[in-house]
């Protein structure tokens, strides 16, 4: 999701002690080779890189900066930062999907198994589960889906509730319903435009009646602020903690180029990054 500042909620940094303070190690630069790449649906496709230092050091929320140019090449000139979607830390590898949507992930889906792709991860601050966790929300749209299954993962292996939802425009288009699935999930509402079950006024009293019993301790939101807003509210109601991932155009992904401020024109101050202060930020209560 791309901050707009304006429309929605307060966004704090998650805080760099504590109990929701999350994991972050540095990233590291691997020649990484392609050992698998599939169109798994409408222009979206599944990259698998062997990648084993930075499989071994990911968590859920991070992302890695792929180079597109391949050797010789001076296009694309700048890395592209994408979502962490999975990973194998015993095989050394970590699954990308991504939608081809420009110049760059059309370049990218060119890409064959055996070809070596410079990387750079894993990349900035990620989502922190409290310790005391029992029940999580997720909510993604589109391929903002992907910085989310690695989370539900996790959480799943920690004997946390987890439910989902994933919405798409179509319901082919729909991302992770079969992830969440695989991985334990016990609730997932997989929703689309075309019937309408992904309007707002429709999902609210759903997640509402879901969460009635037992409520929940934690939301996570990635890929519209319509999600936001509603994750902001649910979490209101239930004396939750949200957190979001947003998206941003980056030139290195490591802080250097401050490209990905959150800020707007007229800020005084420059306002947090992206790469370096996020992805994940926290929504501020009131």
């Amino acid at each position: 999701m791309t901050p707009t500042p304006s429309t929605i909620p307060r966004l704090v940094k998650l805080p760099t002690n504590g109990p929701a303070a999350p994991v972050v190690t540095e990233p590291v630069l691997e020649e990484a080779p392609v050992v698998a790449h599939r169109q798994v649906g409408p222009d979206t496709w599944l990259l698998t890189l062997h990648a084993p230092v930075v499989a071994a050091r990911v968590q859920p929320g991070q992302f890695a900066m792929l180079t597109l140019a391949r050797e010789g090449e001076t296009a694309p000139v700048l890395p592209r930062p994408m979502a962490l979607y999975a990973w194998d830390r015993q095989a050394g590898t970590v699954d990308v999907m991504y939608r081809v949507v420009g110049d760059g992930t059309r370049v990218l889906a060119t890409w064959r198994v055996g070809e070596r792709m410079l990387t750079v991860g894993p990349v900035g601050r990620g989502f922190s589960l409290l310790p005391a966790a029992t029940r999580v929300l997720l909510l993604g749209r589109g391929i903002g889906t992907c910085s989310l299954t690695a989370l539900a993962e996790t959480a799943a292996q920690r004997d946390i509730r987890v439910a989902a939802v994933t919405s798409a425009r179509t319901p082919e288009t729909i991302i992770g319903a079969d992830f969440y699935a695989s991985v334990g999930v016990q609730d997932v509402l997989a929703v689309h435009d075309e019937d309408g079950s992904s309007d707002v006024p429709r999902l609210r009293p759903r997640l509402a009646a879901l969460l009635a019993e037992g409520g929940v301790d934690q939301i996570f939101v990635c890929g519209a602020e319509r999600l936001l807003r509603l994750g902001a509210e649910l979490g209101e109601r239930f004396d939750a903690m949200v957190q979001v991932s947003l998206e941003a155009h980056m030139a290195c992904g490591l802080g250097y180029c401050h490209g990905c401020s959150t800020g707007y024109a007229g800020l005084a101050d420059e306002a947090p990054l992206v790469c370096h202060d996020g992805p994940v930020f926290q929504v501020a209560r009131a």
